[in-house]
């Protein structure tokens, strides 16, 4: 029975879980334990606390100062680019007045060049009615000449008779013999 009466003393000692109480025993508090931890933390790690401090501050000015650098590059880069710019829009407006001169200028060569293709044409169709002209006249002419002709033709067969027409015969006969005898 005694063992039985010192466990029901000892769970008397304990406290219950769950349960919430005041706790007497210094060693076993957490203020003390924080205080010790807090106090060699803060002994031994001051310097490093600073070192830590002292090199986040060097990168943060670091970073500071190339932000600065890039600011200043970026700002020269900018003002080269914009007088890039202000000298390409100077260049484009030239070339846009030369280009618009310039089209006028073939405008103006082009209506030139239509005008002089025009007139030749005027004249080519010019010199070809009278081509037409001059072959139509020379048509009619050869026409007239060959009916004169015949009619000639038919007036001299009409009028010829066969001794008239004998003695032609005769006299071109005599003609080439002569011509004969002077070439032997």
């Amino acid at each position: 029975m005694k063992n039985v009466t010192d466990s029901f003393v000892s769970l008397g000692h304990w406290p219950s879980a769950g349960s919430f109480g005041f706790n007497t025993d210094i060693l076993a508090t957490n203020p003390i334990n924080l205080s010790v931890v807090l106090g060699v933390l803060i002994f031994f790690g001051k310097g490093v606390l600073n070192d830590l401090l002292d090199n986040r501050k060097q990168r943060i000015l670091s970073t500071i100062r190339n932000s600065e650098e890039l600011r200043k590059g970026a700002i020269e880069q900018l003002e080269k680019a914009r007088a890039r710019l202000r000298k390409v829009e100077t260049e484009a407006d030239e070339y846009r007045l030369n280009g618009y001169s310039e089209i006028e200028r073939e405008k103006i060569n082009l209506i030139n060049a239509t005008s002089d293709s025009l007139e030749q044409l005027e004249n080519y169709k010019n010199e070809t009615l009278r081509f037409e002209q001059q072959r139509a006249i020379n048509q009619v002419r050869q026409r007239i000449f060959e009916q004169a002709l015949q009619g000639a033709l038919g007036i001299l067969n009409s009028c010829l008779n066969s001794e008239l027409h004998f003695r032609t015969i005769s006299a071109n006969i005599g003609i080439l013999g002569v011509m004969e005898e002077i070439t032997n």
